[in-house]
């Protein structure tokens, strides 16, 4: 929904939608379901990652049990059918929450860097940087002083509404265009990729040329490194040169892959640990995104 300049995550976005399963496969497992879903639903909302509980909260909805639908086998008909489902439970789910409450603990803990449990009032502008314009708040100059007075979390949130619906009502009134250059790379592209077989199949293969090309002494792991840095943009991870985070991303997870598939021979196996890559990729992204320019 939204109100003016400000975007209001209510859930109105995602019942718009309507997903259907890749063309490519006649059956799917529960788990390609569910990171589907997952992966369009954060699309949908800017970018941003689902919270546990949340997801938890609408498999309940849809009598779904997390653990057991992802080993189950559906076809194309139901997944798709339950694909939508679980999109509109996660968008039942936003509309029932107390989002306002949700939104000022998170910035608070954010802003709490001490883990005091008290933040400086003169905070509630950083607050609103926070936010950014993603969520609909256009930006503004630094603050140049910080008050003294010291908030807690129900004080902080006690404040921080009625300020979010001045601006709110403001935008309303007169609208801010704001021209910004910075993306969201959170999985989400990397995780569709990932249950789509035929496409995935296709990025093996082109990384199998690489590694007939290079020399025996290789390793695997620096031979796939090489071709996502190269390639990883178009398969929805962030570019190499972005920043030192993406460095330390490439890092952590290739130093986690199993040993025993680093050095394999057999082409299946360099296909799983491809796959495997991408599956850890995709989930440092998820729980950390990674946030880069639009010209990388």
């Amino acid at each position: 929904m939204s109100e003016g300049g400000m975007t209001v995550l209510d859930g109105t976005h995602l019942r718009s939608l309507q997903v259907a399963m890749p063309d490519s496969e006649v059956t799917f497992t529960g788990a390609q379901v569910l990171d589907l879903a997952e992966s369009e639903a954060s699309d949908s909302l800017f970018g941003l990652s689902l919270p546990q509980c949340l997801k938890s909260s609408a498999l309940q909805r849809v009598n779904v049990d997390g653990v057991s639908f992802r080993r189950s086998e559906l076809t194309k008909e139901a997944a798709t059918s339950k694909l939508n489902d679980y999109l509109t439970a996660i968008a039942d789910e936003l509309k029932d929450e107390d989002e306002f409450a949700m939104l000022a603990e998170n910035i608070f803990t954010d802003l709490d860097i001490e883990d005091k449990g008290k933040i400086s009032k003169g905070e509630i502008r950083n607050a609103l940087l926070h936010m950014g314009v993603e969520m609909g708040i256009p930006p503004f100059e630094e603050a140049r002083s910080r008050g003294k007075v010291e908030l807690g979390q129900l004080q902080f949130a006690e404040l921080l509404q009625p300020i979010l619906q001045e601006v709110a009502d403001t935008l309303a009134q007169k609208h801010v265009a704001v021209i910004h250059n910075i993306r969201i790379v959170n999985g989400s592209k990397l995780r569709k990729l990932l249950t789509n077989e035929k496409q995935l199949n296709n990025v093996t293969e082109k990384i199998l040329q690489e590694k007939r090309s290079k020399k025996d002494d290789q390793k695997n792991t620096e031979i796939i490194r090489g071709f996502l840095e190269e390639n990883g943009k178009e398969l929805g991870l962030p570019p190499s040169e972005a920043n030192e985070a993406v460095v330390l991303l490439y890092d952590a997870v290739l130093a986690d892959v199993q040993s025993g598939k680093c050095d394999a021979e057999s082409e299946d196996v360099f296909g799983e640990l491809v796959k495997e890559i991408l599956e850890k990729f995709a989930e440092q992204l998820e729980a950390n995104p990674i946030y880069c320019d639009l010209d990388n």
